[in-house]
């Protein structure tokens, strides 16, 4: 496989556009589509990325000379005018992780996988190493705060990526250092059952480098499980957490908008500091401390790497403030995440509310958690629920977000149903007051609210 011109359907997605920018800083051409203009095509284009809006055949010629590769991911389907041309003129088409592997060959990998938390752990990870001045290549599912950026070629032998378990790509990955948050239920419109998607973390761990490492989270059943199946295979293990005796969270309290964890890690103790509030946010920094002391960097300067973390796109992402309410998104799509983010902003906001607006994704994750979805937001005080965000599945007769806004346990005066997406704003306009903290949250266009939010309310100062 040869990437020298490679051509990227879907380049403005978060994985795509990061492969793109890592291809154009190595000096290979690189051209893509999408089917409408995304924030990552003007950095793209600044790079040298030939872009056109909108898919269709002829946009394989954006480059001079035929492409070497046609770069797709799962989300692309058969009939894509693209991905049918570049198979009638012969050009390989590779998956979105295939060429990801390809950039990490002969670099020292550490790749971050789990139902959640991933993004988060591999974003630490990355900005402790660069305050370290290990300047690591990486490839992150969100853009950094810091930077802006989600991904990066850097010349310090060492490629830190997200591994996207959902279609099972990352199985082309060979880490040296392996770390997974946690192994829950998600995914099943791909996997199936929760058997199948539980076995491909084992397949997974089966591609650990000879020499290398899991580093898994001993709180969560799923990782625990996965760690003892990887022991029994003669992988060896780092463990994290409350219950972990390699690296020991022993106490753990919020302080500000942050966190500090007292942690004790081969016999040492010492402070973890946090920007980002949530003690499953101090595991995931627990986690990103272990990868990299694993790739070589010295745990003073990770530890001070990591409490400059800024936190990342869409994970409790601040918005703005309108008189004495402050918005907030946030990508939670998934109940554990969900129920995670509401109690780490709970000790934040004082005597004032939890108000927020979710968008279910997708109809199957909607019709197989609406009851632990509507447990997860019965954390908030107040609740809007809008209709499911279909993603890349077709509606479902009787699944819609209903089913969870009617399940929430606050009662009918706390819990609103609002299907039409224009009318969203006024109503959450007339319900908040100040003290009061909004999350938008779930991985769909809810993103956009926020900003439409803020405006209302400071027409309405």
């Amino acid at each position: 496989m040869s990437l020298e011109r490679a051509h990227l359907v879907g380049i403005g997605g978060a994985g795509m556009s990061g492969i793109a920018r890592i291809l154009l800083a190595r000096g290979m051409a690189v051209s893509g589509s999408d089917a409408k203009e995304a924030r990552a095509f003007l950095v793209l284009r600044a790079q040298g990325a030939k872009i056109a809006v909108g898919q269709a055949a002829e946009n394989l010629d954006l480059l001079d000379g035929a492409p070497t590769a046609v770069v797709v991911s799962t989300a692309i389907k058969e009939d894509n005018p693209e991905l049918v041309a570049a198979r009638e003129r012969g050009i390989p088409v590779v998956h979105r992780a295939q060429a990801l592997a390809e950039l990490m060959a002969g670099q020292r990998a550490a790749c971050i996988a789990g139902t959640h938390g991933k993004t988060s752990t591999t974003s630490m990870l990355t900005v402790a190493l660069q305050h370290c001045r290990l300047d690591p290549s990486f490839a992150i599912g969100g853009d950094l705060n810091e930077s802006g950026a989600n991904a990066h070629h850097g010349t310090g032998g060492v490629f830190v990526a997200e591994a996207d378990e959902s279609d099972g790509s990352f199985l082309v990955y060979a880490p040296a250092v392996a770390v997974v948050t946690n192994v829950e239920a998600d995914h099943l419109d791909h996997h199936g059952t929760v058997e199948k998607y539980t076995a491909v973390f084992d397949e997974f761990i089966a591609r650990i480098e000879p020499g290398g490492v899991l580093i898994a989270c001993a709180d969560d059943p799923g990782s625990a499980a996965l760690a003892e199946r990887a022991e029994a295979r003669g992988i060896r293990v780092r463990r994290y957490g409350r219950r972990a005796e390699d690296a020991t969270i022993l106490d753990y309290r919020p302080e500000g908008t942050g966190s500090v964890a007292r942690v004790r890690v081969g016999g040492e103790e010492f402070e973890l500091r946090v920007a980002v509030p949530g003690e499953h946010m101090a595991g995931n920094a627990l986690a990103a401390l272990l990868a990299g002391e694993e790739l070589g960097a010295p745990r003073a300067e990770l530890l001070e790497g990591i409490a400059l973390f800024g936190g990342v796109r869409r994970r409790f992402e601040f918005k703005g403030r309108s008189g004495g309410v402050l918005v907030y998104d946030d990508y939670a799509h998934h109940p554990t995440e969900v129920d995670a983010q509401l109690r780490a902003v709970r000790p934040t906001v004082g005597d004032g509310r939890i108000v927020v607006i979710f968008q279910p994704h997708m109809y199957s994750r909607t019709a197989a958690f609406s009851t632990e979805f509507a447990t997860a937001l019965g954390l908030a005080d107040e609740v809007v629920v809008l209709d499911v965000f279909g993603a890349r599945e077709e509606p479902v007769p009787g699944v819609s977000g209903a089913l969870i806004a009617d399940a929430v346990p606050l009662g009918p005066e706390h819990v609103h149903y609002e299907p039409a997406f224009d009318k969203v704003i006024v109503k959450v306009a007339d319900l908040v007051r100040d003290g009061d903290l909004v999350m938008t949250m779930g991985a769909g266009d809810v993103t956009s609210l926020g900003p439409e939010l803020l405006a209302e309310l400071d027409r309405r100062a």
